[in-house]
């Protein structure tokens, strides 16, 4: 292909990785406001995932134009697509962020200290573990350490996927004998945001993968 294609490509790839590296960081700093419910925190860490759709958009624009000029062929196709569906998924974790977030502020004064320290600070830490790694994988062109990385976010996805159905038990549980059902679903909600983010990591390691080796897009 021709040398600016590769440039372009690189372009779309740095801005790809800008996106991830600000989720990352806004995850890292809603770990840090769990801790003591820091509203600070939280608005700190919106404000790493603000105006998403419009870099987004600019990525997809991008990536059209890419397709329409180069016409690219075989792995060069496979990387273009998958970058197409990665800026998605990147959307959709910066929006699962935000929700989590509001969602979360209302109500994190009246969940249990208990419950946050043993359930939640690690469901958002594996969270956290998982879409870094995933952010890590972009500029890895190893297909060894690429697929090492690859179960490293699998586990860490599965950990809050664990760890979620823990809380929901407790949560329920806590509900049942408070009689409080309407709090503790709101608390439950805004804690799926949080291990819906990991899912969306687990699906941009996929298409990592996918741009190295082919086969088929997984889920």
């Amino acid at each position: 292909m021709l040398a600016t294609f590769q440039t372009s490509l690189n372009d779309v790839k740095k801005k790809i990785t800008k996106i991830g590296d600000d989720l990352v960081e806004s995850n890292k700093l809603i770990l840090e406001a769990l801790k003591d419910c820091n509203a600070e925190k939280f608005s700190e860490a919106r404000n790493y995932i603000k105006n998403i759709s419009a870099k987004t958009d600019e990525i997809d624009n991008a990536i059209i134009k890419i397709l329409a000029l180069y016409t690219p062929e075989a792995r060069d196709l496979r990387q273009v697509v998958a970058y197409f569906k990665i800026t998605n998924e990147l959307a959709r974790a910066c929006s699962n962020t935000r929700s989590f977030i509001r969602g979360f502020t209302d109500v994190c004064n009246e969940l249990d200290v208990k419950t946050i320290n043993e359930y939640t600070l690690p469901m958002q830490k594996s969270t956290v573990e998982a879409i870094k790694t995933t952010i890590a994988m972009i500029n890895v062109d190893d297909e060894d350490e690429l697929q090492e990385m690859y179960e490293e976010v699998l586990i860490e996805e599965n950990k809050a996927d664990d760890l979620y159905e823990m809380i929901e038990r407790s949560l329920v549980a806590q509900a049942e004998s408070a009689n409080a059902f309407e709090k503790y679903h709101k608390m439950l909600r805004a804690l799926r945001k949080s291990e819906k983010i990991a899912g969306r990591a687990i699906s941009v390691a996929n298409l990592l993968v996918y741009i190295k080796k082919g086969g088929n897009f997984h889920n």
